[in-house]
């Protein structure tokens, strides 16, 4: 099994579009990045804790590749928003990846790099280029309870139909040969 920690908005969304995956035997909502210990979703809502909201994907490699998992990170937000996905503002919900080693370290600049193949902006501007940030994973706290496969639980909740049900659909089109 292999584990990564990425974050890319809200997790919610992260969350329900990794576990329509096949070889996907966990994911845990989380904090990750800042210097808060324990904190709570309120105090990471307020953006002061330093923390994103993540998601601690555990995968079975021999059924679903590592660049998979990636590139369907890279799918399910849009890594040229600076701090904000959508509606959702604030450092909390910015696009960012946390190896655990130096070998996580390139397979993720790798992603990274296929990425911007994709979403880069025309050549000669600026604007819309990744802002996925690198940041060694540190501790990984996870989230309350209610907040854990929120989606599953809460599939009529606004936010989920408006937001996350088409980030789900984005990725299982993509990658419906991995649809569990």
């Amino acid at each position: 099994m292999e584990t990564y920690v990425l974050a890319g908005g809200c997790f919610w969304c992260l969350d329900a579009a990794y576990r329509a995956l096949r070889g996907v035997e966990s994911v845990v909502s989380g904090y990750t990045g800042g210097t808060t210990p324990n904190p709570t979703y309120e105090q990471v809502c307020t953006g002061a804790t330093g923390h994103a909201e993540a998601v601690k994907v555990t995968f079975d490699p021999e059924v679903i590749p590592s660049d998979v998992i990636l590139d369907a990170f890279f799918t399910m937000h849009d890594p040229r928003q600076l701090n904000h996905q959508g509606a959702d503002t604030g450092t909390q919900y910015r696009s960012a990846m946390f190896p655990a080693d130096d070998a996580q370290r390139e397979v993720f600049e790798k992603a990274r790099e296929r990425a911007s193949e994709i979403w880069d902006a025309p050549l000669g501007e600026t604007e819309g280029t990744i802002v996925t940030t690198m940041e060694p994973l540190r501790s990984y706290y996870d989230a309350e309870d209610y907040h854990q496969d929120f989606f599953a639980k809460n599939p009529n909740q606004g936010y989920c139909l408006a937001v996350a049900v088409p980030k789900v659909n984005k990725v299982r089109a993509r990658f419906a040969e991995f649809v569990a």
